[in-house]
């Protein structure tokens, strides 16, 4: 089945863009895509205006953040399928019908591939390390390899992405929605598109403290996504710290010097650490069973048709 251009709303999420928000809305439009949604979160140059002009219906975002953006945007579409891009001129109109493809074989969820082809010097050294650490640190633990999380570019279904729980406000929410993504079973695939080098708007991505944003996001996310890994990491610290306590104790004990409060701390930090351990791993066999059981109702509410 194929994807009707009527069919979807291209949405893209602006600040600042006067430079190119222009040409990309002109670039959907002559390739007969007539809905374009541009949700402008309070720009100062003339980008709102730009966009009207070109033919894209403009809104005013009430929060800020990208994140918000989204969040706002989803309660405003009508369209069966959102194709997501930034304003920036870092993706191409020229990727929509390889984005929109899969849509049409019943994907869920489809995810532009940055890293696959992009332009020289669309990436600094520093910013391509940190997107491929933390694809490795999502792949650990939320357990399915996406490639490039962190992508702005997505198509998806209006009923998968209103299925999200959505919270972030920032640049964390294409981290979440590939966690939600994850977490409600969503077919979801991968697509190498171009990403441009950055045309002359500014980027508004602290490498820094985005990143750690990010990493602090894909590690509190896990907690409901895969709480073996995320209580885990938190048991092992603490086993750690009992177990360099405990060399220190041994060291001191061969030397006949006893330390009985040390001892003590030592046992309580490495049973501690153990328990919490092992509460991530009961968590993660209700979680399973709480799936299992979410999907037998989900057969029972939707049966196959029987063959004609």
């Amino acid at each position: 089945m194929n994807v009707e251009r009527d069919e979807v709303c291209i949405f893209i999420p602006t600040l600042n863009e006067a430079p190119t928000i222009g040409e990309l809305v002109e670039g959907f439009r002559q390739r007969g895509f007539r809905h374009i949604l541009v949700m402008d979160g309070n720009s100062t140059d003339k980008t709102p205006d730009i966009a009207r002009a070109t033919g894209a219906v403009v809104r005013a975002q009430a929060g800020k953040g990208k994140g918000n953006a989204i969040i706002e945007a989803v309660q405003l579409i009508d369209e069966p399928y959102v194709l997501m891009l930034d304003g920036d001129g870092t993706y191409s109109p020229d990727d929509a019908e390889k984005m929109l493809e899969p849509l049409g074989r019943g994907f869920d969820h489809v995810i532009g591939d940055r890293l696959a082809n992009p332009e020289a010097g669309a990436f600094t050294r520093l910013n391509l390390l940190g997107n491929q650490l933390l694809n490795v640190m999502f792949r650990i633990a939320h357990g399915k390899d996406l490639h490039d999380i962190l992508s702005g570019y997505r198509a998806f279904t209006l009923r998968s992405i209103r299925q999200m729980t959505l919270k972030e406000g920032g640049f964390e929410i294409e981290t979440e929605m590939a966690v939600e993504a994850v977490r409600n079973g969503q077919r979801v695939t991968v697509v190498p598109v171009r990403y441009l080098a950055r045309p002359g708007t500014v980027t508004k991505l602290n490498p820094f403290q985005d990143g750690l944003r990010i990493f602090s996001t894909i590690y509190r996310l896990a907690k409901m996504n895969n709480p073996t890994f995320y209580f885990g990491i938190i048991g092992l610290f603490i086993s750690l710290v009992g177990g360099v306590i405990g060399v220190y104790v041994v060291l001191e004990w061969l030397k006949n010097i006893e330390h009985l409060p040390l001892t003590i701390l030592t046992v309580l930090l490495i049973t501690m650490g153990f328990q919490i351990f092992m509460f991530g791993v009961i968590s993660d066999m209700l979680l399973g069973f709480h799936r299992e059981t979410t999907r037998q109702i989900e057969q029972l509410q939707n049966p196959p048709k029987p063959p004609r």
